[in-house]
């Protein structure tokens, strides 16, 4: 059970992948947001996926958390591993006859000093539940776990090429190597100022066009695709206006999460604040320069199994960490400094 954000479901395939191999047997998901399903359907280790709405929601008011507590009880108890750091959806595992024992929660198992999180979760897909009397799991080198490469992984299927390309043939873009661009995200877009404190992945306008030109100068051949979804449409097209520069697509109001991994795996590169795109490009091997706010990057740097080449950049304004203080400058040496895959239809063969 996991109810995270696009980022947070995209960390847990490094869990998935080490459950599905060490049990044999695919992984069903209890999960939330619009996002799971459609990322996470037909993922190598991945069974049934079961969504709620809000967790928060009174048990007798939601159809989604009574429908998906008759499921579980249909399937019927197994182990089970809580991977959300809020207790709201824990009574859906109680109204569903799953046992304490039969759980492992990962609030009993903290971060250790410098863990990044796929391998918090590697590490928490080793803990059996107390009340199995199977011997312990893999301990890492051992031929099961060794075999499951470490880091984000995400599998683009022929159904997910096919529609790419066709919605690139029909825009133009299928012949040039593209480079992508991920200006906002959700805190990008809530109401009020975007430069207001609570949105500290905001990135100043002004900035993005800079690199945006830079961009160009250095790659002229190549089309820029700005991503993102609808409601940061007109951000993109505020920012499109003062680069002023050839070549430049504004896609954010025609990406589904299938389109967009399947051409984060077609790209040469990406440029992005700290957000789910950030995680998806490195899980199909995307090289990436990405910006950090207040998140920390030794905990959530973009990690995939490919090894693409990631660039992090952090800022400070009065002491502290901002987003604010990354300079255009900082961002355009990063860039020109990632190791750029050449143009592809997609990534290397499949880890497992």
């Amino acid at each position: 059970m996991r109810c995270g954000a696009f980022g947070d479901m995209v960390l847990l395939t490094a869990l998935i992948r080490v459950l599905h191999a060490r049990f044999h047997a695919p992984v069903d998901i209890v999960t939330s947001g619009p996002w799971s399903e459609p990322l996470l359907r037909g993922q190598p280790g991945v069974g049934e996926i079961w969504s709620v709405r809000s967790r928060k929601t009174p048990y007798w008011l939601s159809t989604d958390q009574r429908r998906v507590v008759r499921h579980l009880r249909a399937r019927g108890a197994g182990p089970t591993w809580f991977c959300d750091g809020s207790d709201a959806a824990r009574p859906l595992l109680a109204r569903a006859g799953i046992p304490e024992e039969f759980i492992v929660d990962v609030k009993n198992h903290p971060l250790l000093p410098g863990e990044h999180a796929t391998e918090q979760w590697r590490r928490l897909a080793q803990i059996m539940p107390a009340a199995f009397a199977a011997p312990a799991l893999a301990e890492p080198g051992d031929a099961e776990l060794a075999a499951v490469t470490p880091g984000c992984y995400l599998q683009v299927g022929e159904a997910q090429r096919m529609d790419l390309e066709a919605w690139l043939r029909a825009r133009g873009l299928s012949e040039a190597p593209l480079i992508l661009i991920q200006i906002g995200n959700k805190r990008t877009m809530r109401r009020g100022l975007r430069r207001l404190a609570v949105n500290h992945k905001y990135w100043p306008n002004e900035r993005w066009a800079e690199v945006l030109r830079e961009v160009r100068l250095q790659c002229p051949d190549h089309t820029i695709v700005l991503l993102g979804t609808g409601p940061e449409y007109a951000l993109n097209q505020e920012v499109a206006a003062l680069a002023n520069i050839a070549r430049l697509y504004n896609a954010a109001d025609d990406l589904p999460i299938p389109r967009l991994v399947a051409l984060l795996a077609r790209a040469v590169g990406l440029i992005t604040v700290d957000s789910g795109p950030a995680h998806a490009a490195a899980a199909v091997g995307c090289p990436l320069v990405v910006l950090f706010g207040k998140a920390l990057p030794s905990l959530y740097r973009p990690r995939g199994t490919a090894g693409a080449d990631v660039k992090v950049l952090c800022g400070e304004v009065a002491g502290e960490p901002d987003m604010q203080g990354i300079e255009a400058r900082s961002v355009i040496e990063a860039w020109s400094d990632l190791k750029l895959r050449e143009m592809r239809g997609y990534p290397p063969p499949a880890f497992s």
